[in-house]
Formats: C-alpha cells, sequence, structure tokens
C-alpha cells in the first residue's frame, strides 16, 4: 500500500501537456482573452483540429462510462466511434473541420517522450497497485494514463475522414504548429485543441472542448492571441520566453520559478537572457545545459508545410464505402452509420450559405427613425438564414 501511495503522488505531480499552467495564469492575468462561447456560434467557421488530441479524448471517454468498443477480433473501435459522431456534430453545427495529425516529433521532444515512457511504467504499476486494492476510482484513472495513441489508430481515423468526406493534413512535426500556420495564412479561423501550445506556436484563436461529448454540456473555450498579448503587456517573443519558463514540451524549466513569479520576471527583464543575468542561483536551480533558445526558435519557427501548397477541399461521404469499413470491418451498426451519413448530407447542403459577417459590413448611416427599424427588422430576417445564397 506504501509503494502505491507513492506512485500515486508522483504521478499526480507530473503530469502535463502542452505548456504547464497557462490556461490558469490567463485567467488570472488576462481574463478577456478568453471567453466562453455556445457550438452553434461557429456556423460557417472552418476549424484546424488537433486530430491526435482528439483520438486520445475519444479513446479515454469511453473508458469513462466502463465500457469498450471492440471488434469481434478485439480491436478497440471507440476512436472511430468519437471521430465519426463528434464529426458530424460539428458538421450539423455548421462548422468546417479539417484535421491535423502529428508528424515527426522533434528531436528536442525526445526527452519529454522519455518522461512520458517512465510516466507509463509508474502508471501501470499503480494500477497494478490499484486493482490489488480493489480501489475503483484509482483503477479507471490509471487505465487513462496508459492510453495510447497508436498507427493503427490514425490510420484508422485518416480512412474514416476520407469516407467521410472530410479533409485532413498530415503535418511534418506537431499536429499544433501546423493548424496555427494554417489560421495565420487565414485558411482557417481558429485551431481546434486543449493543447495550450497553440497560442505560443502563435495561432490567433484557440478553441477548446469542441471535440467533448455533447452529454457533457461544456461551453466551447475561445482564446484570443492578440488579448492575452494586450492584457498581459507582452510581446509575442516576450510571450514565447514566458511560456518556456513556465515550462513546455521541449526543454526542462527553471526550478522554484512558478507562475507569477515567471511573469514578473519577464515583465522586468524581458527575455530569459536578461532574467539569467540577474538569477539568484542559490534560490533557483537553472538546467544544465539548458536548451530554452532551441526551444523558442522551434516555437517561432517550427516544421511545417506552407498552407499555401495545401488543397483543403470538402467532399460529398461516400455511403457504400462507410458501410464496407464501418460496418463490415469495425462491426459498428449499420442502421447508424447510414442515419449518420444522412445527417452528414443534409448538414453539408445546410451550410453552403456560409457565415453573413464573411460577406457583409454593417455601415452606419443617419436616416430617420422609421428607416432604422425597417432595416433592422430585415436584418432579422436575414440573420434567420432565408435571405441569402452563398455568393459562387
Amino acid at each position: 500500500m506504501c509503494v502505491y501511495l507513492f506512485v500515486l503522488l508522483q504521478l499526480n505531480n507530473r503530469h502535463r501537456m502542452g505548456i504547464l499552467g497557462l490556461s490558469k495564469l490567463l485567467a488570472d492575468y488576462a481574463p478577456s482573452s478568453m471567453k466562453e462561447n455556445e457550438f452553434k456560434n461557429y456556423f460557417g467557421r472552418k476549424v484546424a483540429v488537433d486530430a491526435s488530441m482528439c483520438i486520445y479524448q475519444f479513446l479515454i471517454a469511453v473508458r469513462q462510462d466502463g465500457s469498450q468498443l471492440m471488434t469481434e477480433d478485439g480491436e478497440t473501435t471507440s476512436h472511430l466511434m468519437g471521430m465519426f459522431y463528434r464529426t458530424i456534430r460539428m458538421v450539423e453545427n455548421g462548422i468546417k473541420p479539417v484535421y491535423v495529425f502529428d508528424g515527426k516529433p522533434p528531436d528536442m521532444k525526445s526527452g519529454e517522450l522519455a518522461k512520458r515512457k517512465e510516466r507509463r511504467e509508474e502508471a501501470q504499476k499503480a494500477l497494478e497497485a490499484a486493482e490489488e486494492a480493489e480501489d475503483t476510482e484509482n483503477i479507471d484513472k490509471f487505465s487513462k494514463r496508459l492510453v495510447k495513441v497508436s498507427k493503427q489508430h490514425t490510420d484508422d481515423c485518416k480512412e474514416l475522414l476520407k469516407l467521410m468526406g472530410i479533409p485532413y493534413i498530415e503535418a511534418p512535426g506537431e499536429a499544433e504548429a501546423q493548424c496555427a500556420a494554417l489560421v495565420k495564412a487565414g485558411k482557417v479561423y481558429a485551431t481546434g485543441t486543449e493543447d495550450m501550445d497553440a497560442l505560443t506556436f502563435g495561432t490567433t484563436v484557440l478553441l477548446r472542448h469542441l471535440t467533448v461529448s455533447e452529454a457533457r454540456k461544456m461551453p466551447i473555450k475561445e482564446f484570443h492571441v492578440n488579448r492575452v498579448l494586450e492584457e498581459l503587456g507582452l510581446s509575442s517573443e516576450e510571450f514565447i520566453d514566458l511560456c518556456i519558463l513556465l515550462g513546455c514540451d521541449y526543454c526542462d524549466s527553471i526550478r522554484g520559478i512558478g507562475p507569477k513569479r515567471a511573469i514578473d520576471l519577464i515583465k522586468q527583464y524581458k527575455t530569459i537572457d536578461e532574467i539569467l543575468k540577474h538569477l539568484d542561483t542559490k534560490k533557483y536551480t537553472v538546467p544544465e545545459e539548458w536548451m530554452y533558445k532551441e526551444a523558442r526558435e522551434l516555437f517561432k519557427h517550427p516544421d511545417v508545410t506552407n498552407p499555401d501548397e495545401l488543397e483543403i477541399k470538402w467532399n460529398e461521404p461516400d455511403e457504400e464505402g462507410l458501410v464496407e469499413f464501418m460496418v463490415k470491418q469495425k462491426n459498428f451498426s449499420e442502421d447508424r452509420i447510414r442515419n449518420g451519413v444522412k445527417k452528414l448530407t443534409k448538414a453539408r447542403q445546410g451550410t453552403t450559405q456560409g457565415r453573413l459577417d464573411s460577406f457583409f459590413s454593417v455601415k452606419s448611416s443617419v436616416s430617420t427613425k422609421r428607416k432604422s427599424e425597417e432595416t433592422k427588422g430585415s436584418a432579422k430576417k436575414k440573420a434567420k438564414g432565408g435571405g441569402f445564397k452563398r455568393p459562387k
């Protein structure tokens, strides 16, 4: 039991993703940079979605209610169920997703990957201890930490998306970096991921909770990087250095420096280089051969495909192809798949109108009160979807 408790504490203290504590820091220091929004308010928006993050969510979500979707051969298929139905939900709400898959992780991430492997080994030990202690809550917790997105999971989802007519991109490096590049190039409106380092890579808009279950009724959290920088009083370069100080996937951080101290130091000295000149190294432990400069360069110039070279196209779903793949190969219900295709087709037809704010700008005008009221009434009718067709 002592070993079990020790491992439990170790795992709880060492779990992180993206930028450590950035979401909490923004809530405290830049609250207006984040707003909560309803799913339906993204009608007509194109969103680059972090595919690997989604697959992981789908794999652990099914474990949450104690069930495990599998084929007759024992092959897990919960990731396919999640990808199929959450994508349909997005399209039904007028969102046009383009999924982005991770490529080769940067060499600098090897240290973080090694730590994750170590955490998995510790989670395995903790799971075995929890099972022996019949601790149901921690059996569930550590089972989730052992979930890993495999090449098979990824290939399955790519095949599914192709048959659904949903575009996907294979990034040369990190998916969040490629998503950010698509946003900055104006190809899509936002990055959809739970990973906060999409902001560090420069996405102008970040959407969290985009692919969570509808049953959880979680609002979308929308972050705007320009408001982040404005409220924090930082340049984009200073923000990158702040994120490195907080703790990222590419290098260690300075031991002893928490979020409040990190932001105070960046505001005072502007760069990590200057901070190191003035830092009390007896109080704060700087990692040996600290690769913060390389991490900074990776955030500023990540390995991405030029968005102008990418063709992003949404196609009609292949119903019979989906039945062959999802029903005959993966043992899903044929009725459910065909009903899903109907929803997908109907939703696609409904999104051809697009967003009115993409085509019309509001101009102030001096007019009589009656004319103003007539204009408002007309605008309300048009906003309900009856008035405009998408320009060709």
